[in-house]
């Protein structure tokens, strides 16, 4: 690093200003570099490494205390029979053969004694008292595999408080213990002869490797499933002063062992070396990867923005000074200026005040455009209500009912004010819902009885904004579509809801309800209606001006935060939904 500095700093001085800046940043960008990797190998590789050795000898020790566990619970076990005082009485008598009622009462009270300690639950291949004799004087399940006698060397062994692990030669581990008084005094032997799926049960949640338990005889007491043989463990071998440690092997596995304090079985977790380095080599290659391509990275960046940067900046300035709204397309003016950054600076920021005028210019033309077209969708709809509504009151004038026509112009007086007035400004829900009841009560003029309505809104959704009839259309869907076919009572529903950070409104009905493939024509109207010649060109049927109209003008305000839903309901009513869902803090004027 040295010599390449002092090779730096011996460069002509007349090297171009690119160069130095080049040189310079490179040097820095070396040191950065090597830092990192050093740091990455001593702050993450080499921890890494160590967490990764550390988790095996975790294991190893983990399945020996699961084995201790179990050793313990058949100690427990064995302490449940020995103190039982029924058992000395039924040994003192002696062995007596199962063919002898003495032999048949004598087997009765042991099983009996040994289900009592075992209980319910066995985890246990087998449990066998035997005399002083080390005959087998009863066994609680009774394989014919079970050995009929104790062998010999056993019984010195067992003359003591102490209890024993035994390999047993048809290869069943066998927990045994002399069945003896607080006198000292034996009366027998107990065996309990340990389940070998138990055992194995902890060797089987190693993911990769091998697990071993072996006894103080190196014989194997369990085994993971795809283990070698017992004639295949040379490999194995622990330090004799050393209860637990790792060692690698001349196949590159790392073996971790722990011995057990206990049972003096030592476990072994047999994992290969990929297995446990793999992660740490990946960690280590993606440095280097990183390194490698950030290196080249960074030479090719520095280079080209060294050489962009100190370009004369003239030849920007004079670029800019020229960009406006309608013409991007200039040359270099090649004339030198002074203070050249200065110069760029003022004219940055000319082009931002040309820019936003540009801006401020189109976003109020695409105002304008908007509210035309929402003027356009609504006009289509006024005509449509003034002839229904009209419709009703000529039917009320020639059925003589003079109150109800007075009251129907009056409503009609105030839904006529309510349209014309400034139709492309939007209206609160407040509003909207009280140009719907009027509707409503110039309908029921007509239907009475049969009619019934109800609006349920929260207070708290009153301030939602709204394009002008946008609820009435749809009521007045529901009263010429949804019950040709319906016998009365009509039931029209209308529910506000504010949800979190959304409203929605509902407009059920109890009507027939929909076709299915009505629903999807129009669903497919409404997404296909993009284009403004489809929004203003629309049949004026059920789901055509009455639907399509008013979801477009909803989408001229929310655009892509509205949801639009129509579906048939689910029950013993029917009838058809339709509901609105779109944002409660919409900001209208950022809408444009």
């Amino acid at each position: 690093m040295k010599g390449f500095m002092k090779k730096a700093n011996l460069l002509p001085m007349q090297a171009s200003l690119q160069t130095k800046v080049f040189l310079m940043f490179l040097i820095l960008l070396l040191f950065v570099l090597c830092c990192f990797l050093a740091y990455v190998n001593w702050q993450v590789i080499r921890p890494l490494k160590e967490t990764n050795e550390n988790e095996k000898l975790l294991t190893a020790a983990k399945i020996s205390r699961q084995l201790d566990q179990y050793i313990n619970n058949q100690n427990q076990l064995s302490q449940r029979v020995l103190s039982n005082q029924q058992i000395h009485a039924a040994l003192t008598a002696g062995y007596h053969s199962t063919d002898s009622a003495a032999g048949l009462s004598q087997n009765r009270i042991l099983k009996e004694m040994m289900f009592e300690a075992i209980g319910p639950s066995v985890d246990i291949r087998d449990m066998i008292i035997y005399d002083l004799d080390g005959k087998a004087v009863a066994s609680y399940i009774g394989y014919s595999t079970n050995p009929s006698l104790l062998e010999p060397s056993l019984k010195d062994k067992l003359d003591s408080n102490e209890y024993m692990l035994y390999r047993q030669p048809n290869g069943i581990s066998a927990f045994d213990r002399a069945i003896i008084n607080q006198n000292g005094q034996i009366y027998g032997y107990l065996s309990i002869q340990l389940d070998q799926s138990e055992l194995q049960l902890s060797t089987e949640d190693i993911a990769v490797g091998d697990v071993y338990v072996l006894d103080s005889d190196r014989q194997i007491i369990s085994s993971s499933p795809n283990a070698k043989g017992q004639s295949e463990l040379s490999f194995l071998k622990k330090e004799d002063d050393d209860s637990s440690g790792m060692y690698l092997d001349g196949d590159s596995n790392y073996i971790a062992y722990d011995t057990s304090d206990n049972t003096g079985w030592t476990t072994y977790v047999v994992t290969p070396k990929k297995a446990v380095l793999g992660s740490v080599n990946s960690v280590q290659y993606l440095s280097i990867l990183l390194i490698t391509l950030l290196m080249l990275f960074s030479f090719v960046y520095i280079y080209f923005s060294t050489r962009n940067l100190l370009l004369p900046i003239r030849k920007l300035r004079s670029q800019i000074s020229r960009i406006s709204y309608s013409n991007l397309n200039v040359k270099v003016d090649n004339q030198s200026h002074n203070n050249e950054l200065m110069a760029l600076s003022e004219s940055f920021q000319e082009l931002l005040n040309r820019l936003q005028q540009s801006i401020e210019s189109e976003k109020l033309a695409l105002q304008e455009e908007m509210k035309a077209r929402n003027s356009a969708l609504q006009a289509q709809i006024a005509p449509h209500f003034i002839h229904n509504v009209l419709y009703l009151i000529s039917i009320a004038s020639q059925e003589g009912k003079n109150k109800a026509v007075s009251d129907m112009c009056k409503h009609l007086s105030d839904s006529l004010r309510y349209i014309v007035s400034s139709p492309y400004q939007h209206v609160s829900l407040a509003e909207e819902l009280e140009h719907t009841r009027n509707y409503l009560s110039l309908v029921q003029q007509n239907y009475e009885s049969d009619l019934e309505w109800e609006i349920i809104a929260d207070d708290a959704a009153n301030h939602i904004e709204l394009p002008r009839l946008v609820i009435q259309p749809f009521v007045e869907n529901c009263i010429e579509h949804a019950f040709d076919n319906t016998d009365p009572p009509w039931r029209i529903q209308i529910r506000v809801q504010l949800y979190n950070g959304i409203w929605a409104i509902e407009i059920s009905d109890n009507g027939e309800g929909i076709a299915p493939d009505k629903i999807n024509e129009i669903m497919d109207n409404i997404s296909n209606s993009e284009a403004r010649e489809h929004e203003l060109h629309m049949p004026s049927s059920f789901g055509n001006m009455g639907v399509v109209n008013t979801v477009n003008r909803l989408k001229l305000m929310y655009k892509n935060r509205l949801f639009f839903n129509l579906y048939n309901n689910v029950g013993e009513e029917k009838g058809a939904t339709v509901q609105i869902i779109a944002s409660l803090t919409q900001d209208f004027e950022d809408r444009f």
